[in-house]
């Protein structure tokens, strides 16, 4: 038996460089799976703790929300070892080369695009704004989306650097992540998780504000 889909969290240490600055940062990884299979959502900074974390079990794909570094520098390392595929949407195709211009991903992501896995169908929502090719996927099946850096309890993800727009991460937001169920809950690239109706009510308070 390969038990019930579930879905699991590290938390890995590393930095965030971008137009000439660095940053120390936490990343939330993401495995979703059963005992049988896995994806991970965003390989960050430590191959080791993500290949020990899914064990003996099948890696379908390594799933990157976006490409800045913080959330790809351990793609590579974790899908060579494993034989999955690197999947990312070709608009961040400007910021993956920045962290790996001797390796190109494996496959594309595209809006509507379902992957499965366990049983379970995780739908890619192409989100731009936090960054050109930015994806989140959504799990009805689990009540669950992974925002990578689109959403985060009280707010939209940075647009301050290079590639990224706040009108356009504000649309993404409205049009395509609070419209889901209010009960599903978000599991975000940094910090703590939160729910689509605890984040609802505030869109029109960040567009006022130009975060």
């Amino acid at each position: 038996m390969a038990g019930a889909p579930r879905i699991e969290h590290l938390v890995t240490s590393g930095t965030f460089s971008l137009d000439g600055g660095t940053w120390d940062v936490d990343n939330n990884v993401w495995i979703v799976g059963d005992d049988d299979e896995a994806v991970v959502i965003d390989a960050a900074h430590d191959a080791g703790a993500i290949l020990a974390a899914v064990g003996d079990r099948r890696l379908t794909a390594v799933v990157c929300t976006h490409a800045h570094n913080d959330h790809v520098n351990a793609a590579p390392q974790v899908a060579d070892a494993t034989g999955a595929p690197v999947l990312l949407h070709p608009d961040d195709d400007v910021l993956w080369t920045m962290a790996h211009p001797r390796r190109r991903p494996d496959g594309a992501l595209a809006d509507g695009q379902v992957l499965t896995v366990a049983g379970v169908g995780l739908r890619v929502l192409h989100t731009p704004g936090h960054a050109p090719g930015a994806v989140c996927l959504y799990a009805p099946d689990l009540g669950a989306l992974f925002s990578g850096d689109t959403l985060f309890a009280g707010g939209p993800g940075a647009t301050g650097r290079s590639y990224s727009d706040f009108g356009t991460i504000i649309t993404s937001i409205g049009e395509r992540l609070l419209t889901l169920p209010g009960e599903t809950v978000v599991h975000t690239g940094h910090g703590d998780t939160t729910t689509v109706a605890a984040e609802a009510p505030h869109l029109k308070e960040w567009a006022a504000r130009g975060w």
